[in-house]
């Protein structure tokens, strides 16, 4: 997840840098937002804001990234309200204040990370998180951070809410996990009954990556899909859409519902990493967007559609196929060889998919 912390005064500026430097692993931007004579005056990894805050919250949504503002919680509010969608999408927001005392995630906490990233954030700082999540607080399970750490998609939104209101009225809520899908590691929260599956009656949770109705308040979907892409410099993300969906046709993948739903990553070779129309395409659906290099790929075990062209011009025979199976830890299928037109190609690989309890590592 790429972070975007700006500050508007030369103490958040300075905090902002500690943040950065203890975000270990994490793709951090710094930005401020201050006077001229300040702005000419910082440092290099520091970018100064020209335009008003809130078209720069609006970009930096649009790109998925977190948003830290070390300031007042107005200014964060007000940056951000005009470009507010879901809150199963919207991007995780915090506000510090400049002293480093206090860390508040104040939008989507679950969904987007936000309770986490603070208690990171307050950790480095040796501050304290403000949680204001009410499953949080009381130590309850939470069904939607339960399927953000299980990389699942949920359906109704409105059965979050359901679920939620059961746990914190104390009730006893059912969930029935795909048989062979559930990873026995530690102690199931408190509140929670594992039914078997197929549930025969109604039940508060159903996950499964099998298709059908089932008789439950909200049901959770992996997203094990992911789409290895190779393509031409400059093609348009509109057209790589247009592609991507025809070939998941063709493999009995696509449904018509968002890729953000059953795809969990985009995968390609390194020298694509900033490809405009692959970045767009993965930041519209709030996508991972993975790349490697022509050694890493090369590594991928396996037979694929070989081009001696391809290798001459990047160094491995074969990058949609590759890529689509490297970003599968502990190995996948591939469900859709390689699909070429137009200067793209695309390959489908599934991953095994495995549900817990408890945060992940």
């Amino acid at each position: 997840m790429k972070i975007s912390v700006i500050s508007f005064t030369e103490k958040g500026m300075l905090l902002s840098k500690r943040l950065a430097e203890g975000w270990q692993g994490q793709e951090t931007a710094l930005y401020a937002k201050c006077g001229a004579a300040f702005q000419k005056g910082l440092p290099d990894a520091v970018c100064p804001v020209t335009q008003p805050v809130a078209q720069w919250a609006g970009e930096r949504m649009a790109e998925k990234s977190a948003l830290v503002f070390i300031g007042a919680c107005g200014i964060a509010v007000r940056a951000v309200a005009p470009h507010l969608k879901d809150k199963l999408s919207d991007s995780p927001v915090l506000v510090l204040d400049e002293a480093g005392a206090y860390v508040i995630p104040v939008l989507s906490g679950h969904m987007g990370g936000a309770n986490r990233l603070a208690k990171e954030a307050a950790r480095i700082l040796g501050a304290a998180a403000v949680i204001t999540t009410a499953t949080d607080v009381r130590g309850r399970f939470a069904v939607d951070l339960f399927a953000r750490e299980n990389n699942l998609s949920l359906w109704p939104r409105e059965g979050i809410a359901e679920v939620s209101a059961r746990v914190l009225a104390g009730e006893e809520i059912t969930i029935c996990v795909e048989s062979g899908h559930l990873c026995r590691e530690g102690a199931l929260p408190e509140g929670v009954r594992l039914v078997d599956y197929p549930p025969g009656g109604r039940v508060d949770v159903v996950v499964t990556g099998q298709e059908g109705n089932f008789p439950a308040a909200l049901l959770l979907r992996p997203r094990r899909y992911v789409l290895g892409i190779g393509c031409r410099r400059g093609r348009e993300e509109e057209k790589l859409e247009a592609f991507v969906q025809e070939g998941l046709r063709r493999a009995g993948i696509w449904q018509g519902k968002s890729l953000g739903d059953f795809v969990c990553a985009v995968a390609s070779i390194r020298n694509k990493a900033k490809e405009p129309g692959l970045v767009a395409l993965c930041q519209k659906h709030g996508i991972p967007f993975l790349t490697y290099t022509a050694e890493q790929l090369m590594e991928v075990e396996g037979v694929f559609s070989s081009s001696g062209f391809v290798r001459k011009q990047v160094g491995v025979d074969n990058v949609c196929e590759r890529a689509a199976l490297r970003a599968c830890p502990g190995g996948g299928e591939l469900v859709l060889p390689k699909y070429a037109a137009e200067g793209m190609t695309l390959a489908v690989a599934k991953r095994g998919w495995c549900v817990r309890f408890g945060e992940a590592d």
